[in-house]
């Protein structure tokens, strides 16, 4: 084929260039996604009144003694229980209620859900549109486990992603990190967002992570503020090898957030609207 070159073809061929270049110097919070999430392969927007759906959700039951890790390892001070008091679905909402009341040797009472052994995945977006509690020693989370089944590796070595952890005295910041062997506890790879206006406990807010083999990425509102690589943490990547849970609760006290006061007032609800996972 004759190839023809003209002023035109010039022309568009330079704007073409610069639209790349321009493309190539955007934000790299908006163009190095290596994947894409669209397919989803897991939703709960509890709409149908009553206990959780079996199909999706178990629960944690106890005080962790009956797991061998007493206070759920954080010194914790609540009874999980699948009782309607703690945990029930109405209105389209989970409602996860932590009370003080005195229950099998313990001060308070909430509830624990996890999706093990029901829906586990490697990769994708995991959401929540979630409305927070308040109040001193108050510690809602929405995070992910790796699967422990067969008991032979055990934390932190499965590994565990923290998508949205809260302190219910600040109700203006969560925090999102990653647990693995040697960056666990309280040396866990983390950081937290602050909200520019507004509170956690008076608006729903969507949480979310994109998690790919060499990258997780955190989300509150769709903004990105913190991305999780290889090369960010001190020790061994367990993110790509393991099926993961997924984790709702609402703990009480704890070594995160301490211990309620008698100024903390209860119940305390955390609403969950729906949750939902985009495979990678």
């Amino acid at each position: 084929m004759k190839l023809l070159i003209t002023a035109k073809t010039i022309f568009v061929s330079l704007l073409l260039v610069a639209t790349s270049l321009l493309w190539g110097c955007s934000n790299p919070s908006d163009s190095d996604d290596d994947g894409t999430f669209t397919n989803l392969i897991f939703e709960d927007n509890f709409d149908v009144d009553g206990s959780v759906n079996p199909d999706f959700w178990s629960f944690d039951i106890g005080t962790g003694v009956e797991q061998g890790i007493p206070g759920w390892g954080n010194q914790e001070l609540q009874y999980y229980t699948d009782r309607p008091e703690n945990i029930k679905v109405q209105d389209g909402m989970l409602h996860i209620i932590a009370d003080r009341e005195n229950f099998s040797g313990s001060e308070f009472t909430s509830a624990k859900i996890l999706t093990r052994d029901k829906f586990e995945t490697t990769f994708g977006r995991f959401e929540a549109r979630i409305k927070l509690p308040f109040g001193q020693g108050i510690w809602p989370a929405f995070w992910l486990l790796g699967d422990d089944s067969d008991g032979t590796v055990i934390w932190p070595q499965i590994g565990e992603i923290d998508i949205m952890e809260y302190k219910g005295q600040e109700p203006r910041i969560v925090h999102g990190s990653v647990h693995g062997p040697g960056y666990s506890a309280g040396q866990a790879v983390t950081r937290t967002f602050q909200l520019p206006s507004g509170r956690f406990d008076t608006d729903f807010h969507i949480f979310a992570i994109e998690w790919s083999p060499d990258r997780i990425d955190y989300f509150v509102n769709d903004t990105r503020y913190f991305t999780i690589t290889p090369d960010n943490v001190p020790g061994e990547w367990v993110f790509n090898d393991n099926k993961f849970y997924i984790i709702l609760n609402v703990a009480v006290g704890g070594t995160f957030v301490g211990s309620p006061t008698n100024n903390t007032p209860f119940p305390q609800t955390m609403l969950v609207d729906y949750v939902r996972v985009y495979e990678w």
